[in-house]
């Protein structure tokens, strides 16, 4: 089992922190994809609502010049930045619904100078691309600092995608799944791979399996819950490549749960083995007995595949 660094210690923590049911109520709705917003020399002081979440990224980008970017609490966000733009990526310390104020100056000196942001914690979505843009200028002042403007643009975006294929896509539990940092430092885990067993319709062959449990929270009415996540090492009997395509928990009297969300580094090849990791969030009490753990690939239809004997520490 792999020996975490510090910082890998650190993100569990705050995975298990427990929610603060005093917290302010979420916004009901969020802009998700791209959202564009224009400013105008009046919006002066007027901050722009824009919805993130912790662990998901949420690009900015500009058509001038980014001169000095103020985030209140900025060491709970990893903020990547340069003349185009600015990508966040909020840390688990943030409560849902609360609301963070950012400010963007530019280096042009037109008006509007600068804008201000109030970056909503919302508990599931963000918007993952603002691209914000002020009132037309005179074509004088276009030509070769808009190209220059586009060209760093696309070199901000390259680089959120370089971060978010680091990370896998994914928070909470399968983030840290995907870097091979779970297994210790307040997360609990428990080696099932004897009890797993399949029927003998499956494509896919158990060849090892650990479940994973984090610490009790309290969520919103006083329940108490806890993160659960489930990592099996497969083998492809078939003749097709397989692709995890989704994923749902089956409880002892047959109650399910679809999973928060599937990880996969690659599809598993005719004859190869691979890991899949699935994670699902229930009441602490919900989460005691047996389970099945239903599996369903993009290349194949039909029943899918089905693994009995999943438990959890």
């Amino acid at each position: 089992m792999p020996v975490l660094s510090s910082a890998a210690l650190l993100r569990l923590a705050l995975l298990a922190a427990p929610l603060d049911a005093s917290a302010l109520s979420a916004p009901s709705g969020c802009v998700t994809g791209t959202r564009h917003l224009e400013l105008t020399e009046d919006m002066h002081g007027e901050a722009l609502e824009v919805c993130i979440h912790p662990g998901l990224t949420t690009s900015f980008l500009f058509d001038a010049k980014v001169g000095r970017v103020e985030v209140a609490g900025r060491e709970r966000f990893r903020v990547m930045e340069d003349e185009a733009g600015l990508t966040l990526v909020p840390s688990r310390t943030l409560m849902r619904g609360e609301r963070v104020p950012m400010t963007v100056s530019f280096q042009d000196g037109a008006a509007p100078a600068d804008v201000t942001f109030s970056l909503v914690v919302h508990p599931s979505e963000a918007a993952r691309q603002v691209e914000v843009t002020r009132q037309p200028r005179p074509p004088a002042s276009c030509g070769e600092g808009e190209q220059q403007a586009r060209a760093e643009a696309r070199q901000c975006q390259e680089d959120k995608a370089r971060l978010e294929t680091r990370c896998s896509g994914q928070v909470g539990f399968l983030s840290l799944l995907a870097q091979q940092l779970l297994g210790e430092g307040g997360i609990t885990d428990k080696n099932i791979t004897r009890s797993v067993t399949s029927p003998p319709g499956n494509t896919l062959t158990s060849v090892s399996a650990r479940s994973y449990r984090s610490g009790t929270t309290r969520a919103e009415g006083e329940r108490e819950v806890v993160r659960l996540a489930v990592e099996l090492e497969l083998q492809n009997t078939g003749s097709m490549p397989w692709t995890l395509a989704g994923a749902v928990l089956v409880g002892p009297e047959g109650e399910e749960w679809k999973v928060l969300g599937a990880w996969q580094r690659e599809p598993i090849l005719p004859g190869k083995s691979g890991s899949i990791g699935v994670e699902v969030e229930m009441d602490e009490q919900e989460a005691r007995g047996t389970f099945s753990l239903k599996l369903r690939s993009q290349e194949a239809s039909g029943g899918g595949e089905r693994f009995d004997g999943v438990t959890f520490p």
